[in-house]
């Protein structure tokens, strides 16, 4: 791959997140080409393929690398799949794209992240979050303040995320020829848990993971739980800086609308973030910061007017430029594998599992 080739990227997978949140915006990427789909439904194969323009299908991923030799890979699966596949997947030593969680348990993460260490490559799991143009910029506002102590110190953090529609009208382009599906391996039930046991856990991690991970990003610094009230709409925490936090969890739901916000507060102001559905396409989030020095200074609200464009576009834009050596990935394995610990932690406060 030369300086100003595009990145050629081989996508394992294609069902509705693959096409819907990832494959429609790397086919649209100016430096990326998707050079080829391992999918084993042949048919909805051959459909997305030609939809996006890729030249070339296999029902095997092991020989779509050995054959198209990509930069690097998208692998978006269902989370409890990751520990199963991806160390099949290292051994061809390219960088590799997830959705998030790292895994389906603490247990597999652990293993996962091992694996990962010692392959010579690295994974990008995909908290599209953090690439949103208001995260970028709430966090970039929220380190100067830091920095400046121009609005006192950090006092707390506040996500608040209530069940809504999360797809936004995201899957109307979605194609499914209607083949039959296999069933797949998946991560067996960790040992220190049931089956019920586990199956909350997957609960908890599947829709409320973004947040566990979001607050670690706001806060700048890793954090303990503290406290899980019994109805599960709470988790509270304390930051290693001793900031407190906490995330709401659906403490009411929408059908029609997402209403995913944060508030960082400062002594003297704050940030505050409000984010679109995941599958919104050309909605960035909004934030809004207020300034309140005290002393007779006449204190200030602004809202930045944010770039047309979305979370996961934004996100395929990081993971190519990481590929290409440019930046870092925005979440890697093991910051990932912290999320994992968190949510353990809170289900043993909230269920004693």
């Amino acid at each position: 791959m030369t300086e100003t080739a595009p990145v050629r990227i081989g996508f394992v997978g294609v069902g509705g997140m693959g096409q819907c949140a990832h494959l429609r915006n790397y086919a649209a990427l100016p430096d990326c080409d998707v050079v080829a789909i391992a999918e084993l439904r042949r048919n909805t194969a051959a459909k997305v393929a030609a939809k996006y323009g890729v030249p070339a299908v296999y029902d095997d991923a092991h020989e779509m690398i050995a054959r198209e030799r990509p930069d690097a890979l998208v692998c978006s699966q269902p989370f409890q799949r990751h520990a199963a596949l991806l160390p099949e997947l290292l051994c061809h030593r390219k960088p590799i794209f997830i959705e998030k969680p790292l895994a389906g348990s603490l247990e597999s993460g652990e293993k996962l992240l091992e694996a990962i260490e010692n392959s010579g490559t690295w994974v990008m799991v995909g908290y599209h979050k953090r690439s949103d143009p208001a995260t970028i910029y709430a966090c970039d506002a929220i380190r100067k303040f830091r920095e400046s102590g121009e609005i006192g110190a950090m006092r707390y953090v506040r996500i608040l995320m209530p069940a809504g529609d999360w797809i936004a009208g995201g899957f109307w382009d979605y194609v499914d020829a209607g083949d039959s599906r296999k069933d797949l391996e998946t991560e067996p039930v960790p040992s220190d848990m049931d089956a019920k046991g586990y199956a909350g856990y997957v609960s908890f991690v599947n829709y409320y993971i973004h947040q566990v991970n979001l607050l670690r990003h706001l806060l700048g610094e890793s954090y303990e739980v503290t406290y899980a009230d019994p109805s599960g709409v709470l988790l509270a925490a304390q930051s290693s800086g001793g900031v407190a936090a906490v995330i709401e969890m659906t403490p009411y739901q929408t059908t029609v609308d997402w209403q995913e916000s944060a508030l960082v507060a400062f002594e003297r102001g704050y940030v505050k973030l409000e984010l679109p559905a995941p599958v919104a396409v050309n909605r960035p989030g909004r934030v809004e910061i207020l300034r309140d020095p005290g002393n007779g200074v006449t204190p200030e609200v602004m809202s930045p007017h944010l770039p047309w464009t979305h979370a996961m576009r934004r996100q395929a834009e990081n993971f190519i430029a990481a590929v290409r050596g440019e930046r870092p990935p925005m979440c890697d394995a093991r910051e990932a594998l912290e999320d994992l610990k968190v949510a353990r932690a809170y289900l043993r406060l909230w269920k004693n599992v």
